[in-house]
C-alpha cells in the first residue's frame, strides 16, 4: 500500500495556494485536511503523527507486563485503565494521520517491518513495580511537556486529538507520582526500589525531547510551520524545572550531581546527556527493541482473523442494503 498521491495545481495556482497556506500559518490559524498544503508539510505531519501513534501502541507493552503483577486489585484496575487510554491515544493519532492520505495498514506495516520509528523510551525494561511509578512521573511528565503545545499545532486534526490525550496524560502522570510517593513512605527496601527506578528512567526521559537544537534536523522547519511551538532544549528545560520541586516532595534524588539553576543564564545546568545511548536505542540496538517489535508483529498476525471477519461482515451488510434497495 502506498500513501495517497494528490495532484498538484498548476504553477500559477500553486503560488496562490502557497500564499494562502502561508497566510493561515502566519495568522496562527488551522490547516484542515481539505486545504492545500505543501508536500513537505504533509510529509512532516505523517512522519510525526504516525511516530506518535506508534509510540502510544508500543508504550502499552512495558506497562501491560505489570497488570497481572500489580500489588493490589485497585492497582491492577488503574493500570488497566491507563493501558486502555494509551490504546485510545494510538487510535486517535492514526485517525489524524489518515486525514493526510496515508492508510492505517501502511502505517502498521512500516512499524512491524522496522521502517518507522517510535519513542526510544519504550525500549527499556521494567523489572520492578516502581518502574510503573517512574514511567508515570517521568515519561508521562515529559510527554505532557512535549504534547501540551501540540494542542496548538497548525494542523487541525492533530491539535484536536491532542486535547483529550493531554487530559488523560495528566492523570497518568499523577498516578505515577502517587505510586512513587507511596513507595517512598514505605520500607527501606521500597524506598530503594523507587530511587533505583528514578535513577534508571531519569536520563532516558530527558532524551524524549530529542537531540539538542543544533543537532535536530526537523525542529526549525516544524516550528516555522507552527507544528511545534518550542524547541527541544526549551522543552527539556521546562521539564527539569517541573521535576525539581516534585522530587523534593517525593524525597527522591535526581541522579545528576551537576544539576543546578544558573541565575545569570536563566537556565538549568545539567551533566552531559549520553547521546550515544540515545542514537543506539533509536537505531534499534536498545535493550528491548527487538522484543517490542516482535510482540507487536505477533499481535498483528494473531488479530488477522478479527480484521478479516470485520471486513466480511461489512461487505455482507453492504450487500444486504443494496439488495433491499
Amino acid at each position: 500500500m502506498t500513501t495517497k498521491t494528490l495532484i498538484d495545481p498548476a504553477p500559477s495556482d500553486q503560488a496562490a495556494e502557497q500564499a494562502a497556506f502561508d497566510a493561515v500559518i502566519e495568522a496562527d490559524s488551522r490547516i484542515e485536511p481539505r486545504d492545500w498544503m505543501p508536500a513537505a508539510y504533509r510529509k512532516t505531519l505523517i512522519r510525526q503523527i504516525s511516530q506518535h501513534a506508534h509510540s502510544e501502541i508500543i508504550g502499552m507493552q512495558p506497562e501491560g507486563n505489570w497488570i497481572t503483577r500489580a500489588p493490589s486489585l485497585k492497582r491492577k484496575a488503574i493500570l488497566m485503565a491507563k493501558v486502555q487510554d494509551e490504546a485510545g491515544h494510538g487510535l486517535y493519532l492514526y485517525s489524524a494521520a489518515q486525514t493526510l492520505g496515508i492508510t492505517r495498514d501502511e502505517m502498521t506495516e512500516q512499524l512491524i517491518e522496522g521502517r518507522a520509528r517510535y519513542s526510544s523510551i519504550f525500549n527499556y525494561p521494567t523489572p520492578t513495580w516502581a518502574d510503573m511509578g517512574a514511567i508515570g512521573w517521568l515519561v508521562d511528565g515529559a510527554a505532557i511537556c512535549n504534547q501540551v503545545p501540540l494542542c496548538r499545532a497548525s494542523y487541525g486534526p492533530y491539535a484536536r486529538a491532542m486535547v483529550r490525550i493531554c487530559k488523560e496524560e495528566s492523570f497518568h502522570q499523577r498516578q505515577g507520582f502517587e505510586i512513587l510517593l507511596t513507595l517512598m513512605q514505605g520500607t527501606e527496601a521500597q524506598q530503594r526500589m523507587a530511587q533505583d527506578a528514578v535513577d534508571r528512567w531519569y536520563w532516558p526521559s530527558l532524551m524524549m525531547f530529542g537531540p539538542p537544537d543544533d543537532e535536530s534536523p526537523n525542529s526549525a522547519q516544524s516550528m516555522a510551520w507552527k507544528i511545534k511551538r518550542f524547541s527541544n532544549d526549551d522543552l527539556r528545560q521546562r521539564f527539569i524545572g517541573m521535576l525539581v520541586p516534585q522530587a523534593e516532595v517525593l524525597g527522591v534524588t535526581l541522579p545528576d550531581p551537576e544539576l543546578r539553576w544558573d541565575e545569570a543564564a536563566g537556565r538549568w545546568i545539567t551533566s552531559d546527556i549520553d547521546w550515544t545511548e540515545f542514537h543506539e536505542v533509536l537505531a534499534g540496538r536498545g535493550p528491548m527493541n527487538a522484543e517490542r517489535i516482535r510482540r507487536r508483529r505477533e499481535a498483528h498476525e494473531d488479530g488477522a482473523w478479527v480484521r478479516e471477519a470485520a471486513a466480511e461482515y461489512a461487505r455482507t451488510q453492504q450487500r444486504r442494503r443494496e439488495e433491499a434497495a
